[in-house]
């Protein structure tokens, strides 16, 4: 049972008929998030008669590799063999010359599971915050602390409007450049306009923005299909971070999604995943709403890959592929 790369044409109807619908294995988004890692998206799919699993995939070059998209990715078992999935995936490597794989999991799919059944080293990188919005009060359950400033922000004057499929988001790249920077944010996060004409244009977007007077206070950007909607990216000013607008901003994302099917709303997790203030700032929206992020790391041609890092044996642990680490 061969690996096979789909055209990426016909990718989102095998999607749908096999009932994958979250946003992160959708061709655009795939597409949109190659331009950040400069690599080839690649749509993997695998039939058996058992069943079905996809995987899409970025490959960069120089040397050969694999990686999901930005934010969360992996294979996905729709009842094929994990088995099966790891001996073609790596021949599939073997055909394109593949070093290395790296592979972050999606939380709300658990499908790290499979990846390990495949062969892949697996390791538990950090929590997410999956903001459950099923048959609940939204504003009550956040913390106080995220009532008191959402509530100021109302008592304030500041207004949330929700767009869909916004078209033009030059604006929203203006406030987020500028939160990026005041935050010391690595350059790996402005990014290029290209993917943000990607992301326009082939992603089903969800953009709340809050406004004090006509200024852009806060602004969030959200995408899915239901059962799952995920927050992308965020951006506030000075005056709208002290006031509350992100918490409203994102409180009303969430009373959106409810109103209009999702479970949940994906929040994400801290910076790498580690539990720092963005985790705490995400965690307050559903303090118990934490669902553990996976990583997997799998090596297909181990002399090309001790070669290319210069040492003898794979370190799990650390940066991975190590070939790709910063000299």
């Amino acid at each position: 049972m061969p690996l096979t790369e789909v055209d990426p044409g016909s990718w989102d109807d095998l999607l749908d008929r096999l009932g994958l619908t979250d946003t992160y294995y959708s061709g655009g988004y795939l597409e949109a998030s190659a331009q950040l890692a400069n690599g080839e998206p690649v749509f993997l799919h695998l039939k058996s008669e058992r069943g079905h699993l996809v995987f899409p995939c970025i490959v960069r070059s120089d040397p050969a590799d694999v990686v999901t998209p930005y934010g969360y990715g992996g294979p996905v078992a729709l009842g094929a063999d994990p088995h099966a999935f790891g001996e073609a995936y790596a021949a599939w490597c073997r055909s394109r010359g593949i070093v290395s794989t790296f592979a972050v999991f999606q939380p709300l799919l658990g499908n790290e599971a499979v990846a390990r059944e495949a062969g892949f080293h697996v390791s538990r990188l950090g929590p997410t915050i999956a903001w459950r919005l099923g048959g609940r009060d939204l504003f009550e359950g956040m913390h106080k602390h995220h009532r008191r400033l959402a509530r100021r922000a109302a008592q304030e004057g500041y207004e949330a409007t929700v767009s869909v499929q916004p078209g033009d988001l030059s604006e929203f790249v203006g406030l987020y450049e500028q939160t990026m920077r005041r935050a010391g944010a690595s350059s790996f996060y402005l990014f290029a306009s290209s993917y943000w004409k990607a992301l326009a244009a082939r992603v089903s977007l969800v953009r709340v923005d809050v406004r004090h007077e006509g200024s852009l206070g806060a602004s969030v950007l959200g995408f899915g299909r239901a059962p799952w909607l995920h927050y992308h990216l965020g951006a506030n000013s000075d005056e709208g971070r002290r006031a509350g607008a992100s918490q409203l901003a994102l409180l009303t994302l969430a009373r959106w999604g409810q109103e209009n099917g999702f479970a949940s709303l994906h929040l994400g997790g801290g910076v790498g995943a580690a539990e720092d203030s963005l985790f705490t700032f995400k965690q307050r929206f559903d303090p118990d709403g934490a669902v553990d992020c996976f990583i997997g790391k799998a090596v297909h041609d181990p002399d090309a890959y001790r070669r290319l890092s210069g040492t003898a044996a794979v370190d799990w642990k650390n940066f991975f592929p190590a070939y790709r680490a910063a000299r």
